[in-house]
């Protein structure tokens, strides 16, 4: 049976040590045993419910561990506290230090950095908070740095920029690439949606680039980029990047700062962005020296090392994909979290990334063709038809008149996906306006043949038809519906709030007789 995610760090180790070892003494045997055995041998199956896989090449499979043992050796992330509890402290104590422990240590680091690493009360109070406060927390993202760190590291290689910048993740999401602020920033690097797109990232119904690790950090690095280039300091770039150039530079007027020295414009920046720096070096320090306060690494889910990317070009279900090839879908939602609805969209254009545990990559490519079949849901129980996605989408521009309700209902899109794609905070738009649409043709499931409409339950009161609004409906819906306009249904019921039509209202939707 293959390795799951969860196997232990350690033992996948060992195991590749091992298999590197089998292969070198037994290379010649393996290879004859390979060339007797083809590839597409029956007998090499696996059973997962009623599907049957072809499991994958044992020859290649050895070849792959001893391929991958360098990086396990190098890479392989200790965990055991007996090791790394250098200080012999108990395992119940959180350890004091003084100012000058603090000092030397940061020292040491910034002559490693072009950041300017200092250390006063408050980088003290982030340490404080990073160490003693928050240790779980701590313990859980050297955990999780196993597995986001390389290949965040890897971005930031190629686009020469200092490897430090990895703790900003930290700060910003605390390494989570679904986190969502009050705001609307979203990603582990925090991107509103307009930022986003400014900076290459795409985003639709099915798929949210600022959710993906490697994507969003390149959007990162070229933002981080232009805002160095602006001040020529990388502390007043991520004080921009955390509330903007305007406000850095606001705070330059006030501040009458004339080399533009981080802690001078300090008392003059927004109140969360004076913080950001110090929370930057603090968890520069506390990530590099976490045995100095008894705090070690929670075993990680998985290791970078441990998972690979494979392109496909037709629309799959995620859910599919973890009941034919037995990968837990919680799995594999931790290793794409950027398919917000657990679906692959299929582009016309390009070709989509799904990335999988290492030791599942073979069967994939055995068994690719029926996993295509198995895992694309080109025919529902309801005989729709899933058309490949179209990143077409029409620019919008507000005129009198205009609500949201209106628009969503024109497009045929929910009101709430017209604020999400235009970084609106609420319903306010004004004349002019330019709004960024997907029509719902583009990216949902539509019908082979065309749509009748939905009919309606309709009561009668007098001289008048009525309908109770239920939850989800729009005034497109509902004249469709009736086989009236929308025009008519507004005029039908003027006192109306159409952009917020709540469940159990009646409405007027037509005359009897």
């Amino acid at each position: 049976m293959r390795l799951g995610i969860r196997t232990l760090m350690k033992s996948q180790k060992e195991e590749a040590m091992k298999r590197w070892f089998i292969g070198m003494m037994c290379l010649i045997p393996f290879a004859n045993l390979s060339a007797a055995t083809p590839e597409n041998d029956t007998t090499q199956q696996l059973k997962v419910d009623t599907t049957v896989l072809l499991i994958d090449n044992p020859f290649v499979s050895m070849l792959d561990s001893m391929a991958l043992a360098p990086y396990f050796e190098f890479f392989a992330l200790e965990t055991d506290t007996s090791v790394l509890n250098t200080y012999g402290f108990e395992a119940d104590s959180i350890p004091m230090h003084d100012d000058a422990f603090f000092r030397e240590k940061l020292m040491e680091l910034d002559m490693q950095t072009p950041f300017n690493l200092v250390y006063n009360d408050r980088v003290k109070a982030f340490i404080n908070l990073y160490a003693v406060k928050r240790r779980e927390q701590t313990a859980k993202l050297l955990g999780l740095q196993n597995f986001y760190f390389p290949m965040i590291e890897e971005v930031l290689d190629q686009y020469q920029m200092p490897y430090e910048l990895k703790y900003l993740a930290v700060i910003e999401s605390a390494l989570n690439p679904k986190a969502r602020s009050k705001a609307g920033a979203v990603g582990m690097w925090q991107f509103m949606y307009s930022t986003g797109k400014i900076y290459g990232l795409h985003m639709n119904s099915y798929m949210d680039e600022r959710m993906d690790p490697v994507k969003s950090t390149e959007a990162a690095c070229k933002y981080l980029s232009f805002l160095y280039n602006i001040y020529g300091k990388w502390d007043l770039a991520l004080a921009a990047y955390n509330c903007g150039p305007g406000n850095v530079n606001r705070a330059m007027r006030r501040s009458g700062s004339k080399d533009g020295n981080y802690w001078d414009l300090y008392p003059y920046l927004p109140r969360e962005t004076r913080g950001y720096v110090p929370a930057f070096i603090a968890v520069n320090y506390v990530m590099s020296f976490p045995e100095a306060h008894n705090i070690y690494p929670v075993e990680p889910r998985i290791s970078f090392f441990e998972t690979d990317t494979v392109h496909v070009c037709k629309p799959m279900d995620l859910k599919y994909i973890a009941e034919n090839m037995d990968v837990s879908l919680e799995d594999l939602r931790f290793l794409n979290p950027s398919y917000s609805q657990n679906f692959i969209p299929a582009y016309s254009n390009k070709t989509s990334i799904l990335r999988l545990p290492r030791t599942d990559l073979g069967v994939f490519y055995q068994n690719e063709d029926h996993i295509y079949v198995m895992a694309n849901p080109e025919k529902e129980n309801d005989g729709t038809t899933i058309k490949a996605f179209q990143e077409d989408r029409i620019v919008y521009r507000v005129r009198s008149g205009d609500y949201l309700g209106k628009i969503a209902s024109r497009y045929h899109v929910s009101v709430s996906s017209l604020r999400r794609w235009n970084g609106l905070r609420n319903n306010n738009i004004r004349v002019g306006q330019r709004l960024v649409i997907y029509p719902s043709g583009n990216h949902v499931a539509t019908k082979s043949a065309p749509e009748k409409p939905k009919p309606i339950q309709t009561t009668q009161s007098g001289n008048y038809l009525y309908y109770e609004i239920q939850s989800g409906d729009t005034l497109w819906d509902i004249a469709k519906a009736k086989g009236i306009s929308v025009d008519e249904l507004k005029r039908l019921n003027r006192n109306i709030n159409y952009n917020n039509m709540k469940p159990g209202t009646k409405i007027i939707v037509g005359t009897n007789g």
